[in-house]
């Protein structure tokens, strides 16, 4: 159930969304991270901006958060965004093991006003050889002698 706490935090992560579309920094998205009652980062879609075309909201928030607490992960926090988070900002949110993630417009919603996503979705499903983008494996034994290396390494930190 969601209360006039989620409503606030909501509205800031829109009125981001906003901001960022009028400034013409990228598209209509905006999120935050919240840990209590305290916003810690802030993001908003800045892919025109920065020619950079991982830097939606999502990402942008959490980078903005991560930094501030010099952590990697975000375990006791949420994430407000405007939009259902497209494959690339749900891959980031789950490296970053946040609590939870509220979201306003759906991703049919976004697919609407030109940001489809789902044809990543079906991407994500086919045979490397078979995608838009051919994934090519191309084995290399110095990059498994990496591999190798990390593993034995004591002072390694997981994630």
């Amino acid at each position: 159930m969601t209360g006039e706490r989620e409503k606030k935090f909501m509205q800031h992560a829109v009125a981001l969304s906003r901001r960022g579309m009028q400034n013409g920094a990228g598209g209509p998205f905006g999120a935050i991270v919240v840990r209590g009652e305290e916003i810690i980062g802030e993001g908003w879609n800045q892919v025109l901006l920065n020619n950079d075309p991982t830097a939606h909201a999502e990402v942008m928030a959490i980078r903005d958060a991560c930094k501030k607490l010099g952590s990697f992960q975000l375990p006791d926090c949420e994430i407000y965004t405007s939009c259902e988070p497209c494959p690339m900002c749900l891959g980031a949110i789950y490296w970053a093991r946040p609590l939870r993630v509220y979201f306003a417009n759906t991703k049919e919603d976004a697919a609407a006003i030109d940001f489809d996503d789902s044809f990543i979705y079906r991407e994500m499903g086919l045979a490397h050889e078979d995608k838009k983008i051919p994934l090519i494996p191309l084995p290399d034994n110095d990059a498994l002698n990496v591999f190798r290396q990390w593993k034995e390494k004591g002072d390694r930190t997981l994630y």
